[in-house]
C-alpha cells in the first residue's frame, strides 16, 4: 500500500462499493438479537482496507452499507453506515504493517497483528460508535443497542477473523510471487 491514492484505490472502491452492496443480501441472522447476522461483506471491507489502507476502507464502507441499506431495505440506517467506516479506518491504518502487497503477510506475527487490529475496529465501531448513534440519532433504547452492538461486534471479529484472513492470506501469497517480477530496460 502506498501513500497516494490514485487510480488503484478508485478502481477497489468501485469493486470493493459493488461487492458490499450485493453481499448485503448474504446474511446469517442471529434469530435470538433484532437485526443483527453474521455477514460476509465485512471480511470484503477488511481485506480492501488491509491491501489499500484506511481512505479505501472508509469509503467502501460509507458507500457499500448506505447503498445496501437504501436498494434492499428501502432506507439507510446512518447509525451502522458510520462504523463501517470506523472499521475501514481502523484496518486500514495499519495496511503497511501487514505487508499484504509485498506477500509478507503469511506470518504469524502479521495475521495475529491483523486480527487485534480488526477486533479493536470493530469494537470501537459496533460497542461504542453503533449503540451511541443509535441512542443520538434515532432515540433507540440503550439496552437493546448496546446488546446488539456486542453481538454485530462478536459475529464480525468471526467472519473478518476467518474468511478475512484467509483472502489475505491468498492474495499476499499470489502478490508476493507475483512481485519478485521486474520490468525488463
Amino acid at each position: 500500500m502506498s501513500n497516494k491514492f490514485g487510480i488503484k484505490q478508485v478502481v477497489a472502491i468501485g469493486i470493493g462499493t459493488a461487492l458490499f452492496v450485493v453481499l448485503t443480501t448474504v446474511a446469517i441472522p442471529l434469530g435470538f438479537i433484532p437485526n443483527t447476522a453474521l455477514q460476509p461483506r465485512m471480511a470484503i471491507l477488511a481485506f480492501l482496507s488491509a491491501v489499500f489502507g484506511p481512505l479505501t476502507g472508509a469509503v467502501i464502507g460509507l458507500l457499500g452499507h448506505a447503498l445496501g441499506d437504501a436498494l434492499f431495505y428501502g432506507s439507510v440506517w446512518w447509525s451502522w453506515v458510520f462504523p463501517e467506516a470506523v472499521v475501514g479506518i481502523g484496518v486500514g491504518l495499519f495496511a503497511k504493517r501487514f505487508a499484504v502487497e509485498e506477500g509478507g503477510f503469511n506470518t504469524t506475527k502479521n495475521i495475529i497483528l491483523f486480527n487485534i487490529v480488526q477486533i479493536a475496529a470493530n469494537a470501537v465501531a459496533w460497542i461504542l460508535c453503533a449503540p451511541v448513534l443509535d441512542i443520538l440519532v434515532y432515540a433507540e433504547p440503550a439496552d437493546k443497542v448496546f446488546l446488539q452492538g456486542v453481538f454485530a461486534w462478536l459475529g464480525n471479529i468471526i467472519i473478518i477473523g476467518i474468511l478475512g484472513t484467509l483472502l489475505l492470506v491468498g492474495y499476499s501469497s499470489i502478490r508476493g510471487k507475483s512481485s519478485s517480477l521486474k520490468k525488463e530496460d
